[in-house]
């Protein structure tokens, strides 16, 4: 009932400037923290970078100053811009989120407000190589 869709991974080559966005969709009630993580063959999945509905952006200490991240409260979007990107940031990107989806009546007529959960999207590829 909720996805997330990323689109914009490819193949660049170093120093390059790429850009992801990912758009959540289905009966969403409210969404807190949007983020990006990555994975690369053979790693665990790591934090790029995470906002919250505020605006408030954290990001790992390997794209501070290169990447930005960004979001539409109003389309429930998320995006993040890298530039001057490096081989090692070649990798899986995977679109990420918390969402409550809109509250509805059970058969037995009691207003039923489904808890936050986390989501994730099928994740993107981005390759750095010349």
């Amino acid at each position: 009932q909720v996805q997330l869709v990323e689109s914009g991974g490819g193949l660049v080559q170093p120093g390059a400037s790429l850009s992801l966005s990912c758009a959540a969709s289905g009966s969403i009630f409210s969404i807190s923290a949007m983020g990006w993580y990555r994975q690369a063959p053979g790693n665990q999945r790591e934090l790029v970078a995470r906002i919250t509905s505020s605006g408030t952006a954290n990001y790992a200490d390997s794209v501070k100053g290169r990447f930005t991240i960004s979001r539409d409260n109003a389309k429930n979007t998320v995006d993040l811009q890298m530039n001057s990107l490096k081989p090692e940031d070649t990798a899986v990107y995977y679109c990420n989120a918390d969402i409550s989806q809109r509250p509805y009546y059970s058969s037995s007529g009691y207003l039923l407000r489904p808890p936050l959960r986390n989501y994730w999207g099928q994740g993107t590829q981005v390759t750095v190589s010349s």
